[in-house]
């Protein structure tokens, strides 16, 4: 399973969905969707941007994480 971190790192920089939104160009769905971590599949640029946005790696937004329903990745 992928864990997204934006929530921890919009809580960083204390910005709201609205501010990544109008900072990033992005659509409110396509960051409420990485904020709750109900999202199925995001755009390459979208990362691009939210990276760009917090300074940070793909690696520090986005990360795999074992499925402990299914015991593997």
């Amino acid at each position: 399973m992928i864990r997204c971190h934006l929530s921890s790192l919009m809580g960083r920089d204390k910005l709201n969905i609205s501010d990544v939104a109008r900072a990033t160009g992005l659509n409110r769905s396509t960051i409420t969707a990485l904020y709750r971590e109900t999202a199925t599949r995001v755009e390459l640029p979208a990362i691009e941007q939210l990276c760009a946005l917090f300074k940070c790696s793909v690696g520090e937004l986005l990360e795999v994480v074992p499925d402990t329903d299914k015991g593997t990745l």
